[in-house]
């Protein structure tokens, strides 16, 4: 077929591609240990109020706000201490006027008693009494019931991509395990006559397979279940009977193809000749990766990427991680971590190309500088030493040294 009949921008190459994809994620309950990273398949809702009880935030002294009024290190208050509250029980007593008790971080506040003093601010007075050296006013280092959550609160949308911190507020609730979508199996489909597995001898003419390796950490670091099926010699029986087995086996097929003309042609027809409605999108305006396909083969999304290290993985960096977010539900989608820096050369770009450019970043007292890591797409350490990628967008001719520009890490 024929190349880049209209070269698309990545961002409306993306929505027309989603846009005839659809997708049911299934569901899977994990323990919490392993949830990390994963997207919520369900809402979760609060089943008690958290804290469950009024429970004081350091160690000191249960007290009456009341009785501390006026407290100072010159004119203490002075407190008969009748007990000591137990961690993990429930005090066998109350507060009273002028009375307080030992309390400890996490501890129940007792009946009676609506504030507490810091340890600090105390001090023993005689054998059963306390001086307290500073005033506190009502509810002062204590959590009230319901501060956090309340009871039938949703805390946790359905669509979720799960961090450390929603990890421990299941934890908090009680929850075990937490129903996920299940990770979308990911074929990587690998070519090329002079491409052999690391771990070997290198011949004369061969390079080692970077994409299959490089792809497969994206892939499961954007919540996928990579898969390989090896490198495939420069054959169409091979790329038809390959892809043939991926779209059967697999939820989404990634074929990364070798750099010459006759290797994108057979790559893009095998794609296309895999199910319907076959190629969406051939090519876009975007630098590295002009030659990316984008297809939909009988329900099974299938991605084309260039064969140039840099240019799989910027590529891979827009359509495949935003695929499987789709896939997985994603609903509510955080920033990007980013940067803002000064650009510390003069960058040339081509209108109507979206280029994105590895760059090094270096902090000062005046805040970040960008220095571009320049090199050819099939270099990959021109990217590993890199921090971040930065975009010079399509209507843009260029961007100007000292000019402020946003890197996204890498």
């Amino acid at each position: 077929m024929s190349e880049f009949l209209e070269l698309l921008p990545p961002a409306q190459a993306l929505n027309l591609f989603l846009d005839q994809c659809e997708f049911s994620p299934q569901s899977e309950t994990v323990p919490l240990e392993d949830a990390v990273g994963r997207v919520t398949a369900e809402s979760v809702i609060s089943s008690f109020a958290l804290p469950s009880f009024a429970r004081s935030t350091v160690d000191g002294f249960a007290v009456r706000a009341v009785d501390t009024h006026g407290a100072s290190e010159t004119l203490p208050a002075y407190l008969k201490l009748i007990g000591e509250v137990p961690m993990g029980g429930t005090p066998d007593f109350e507060l009273g006027r002028g009375e307080c008790a030992i309390i400890h971080t996490g501890g129940m506040v007792p009946e009676g008693a609506d504030a507490v003093v810091m340890v600090e601010y105390t001090q023993e007075a005689r054998p059963g009494e306390v001086e307290i050296l500073r005033a506190v006013s009502l509810g002062s280092s204590v959590l009230q019931p319901g501060e956090d959550v309340q009871a039938g609160d949703e805390v946790i949308g359905r669509g979720v991509q799960l961090r450390p911190a929603e990890i421990g507020g299941l934890a908090a609730l009680g929850h075990a395990g937490v129903n996920v979508a299940v990770r979308p199996k990911v074929a990587i489909i690998s070519s090329g006559d002079e491409v052999v597995p690391p771990g070997g001898p290198l011949s004369a003419g061969q390079v080692y397979d970077v994409n299959s390796y490089s792809l497969h950490s994206l892939i499961e670091q954007a919540g996928g279940e990579a898969v390989r099926y090896g490198i495939l010699p420069d054959d169409a029986q091979a790329f038809k009977s390959a892809a043939e087995r991926a779209k059967k086996e697999c939820d989404l097929v990634i074929f990364t193809a070798g750099s010459s003309v006759s290797v994108r042609d057979l790559t893009a027809t095998t794609i296309d000749e895999l199910g319907q409605p076959g190629v969406i999108v051939h090519g876009v305006s975007v630098r590295p990766g002009k030659p990316t396909i984008l297809a939909l083969a009988d329900g099974v999304p299938v991605i084309g990427l260039p064969g140039n290290p840099v240019s799989a993985l910027v590529i891979a960096r827009i359509f495949v991680a935003a695929t499987i977010q789709k896939m997985v539900g994603l609903h509510t989608s955080r920033p990007k971590p980013a940067i803002t820096a000064k650009l510390m050369l003069n960058l040339s770009s081509q209108a109507g190309r979206e280029d994105w450019i590895g760059v090094k970043l270096t902090h000062s007292a005046e805040g970040y500088t960008a220095e571009p890591v320049f090199g050819k797409s099939n270099l990959i350490f021109t990217l590993a030493n890199a921090d971040g990628l930065m975009k010079i967008p399509a209507a843009a001719n260029g961007i100007a040294a000292g000019e402020m520009v946003e890197v996204e890490l890498i």
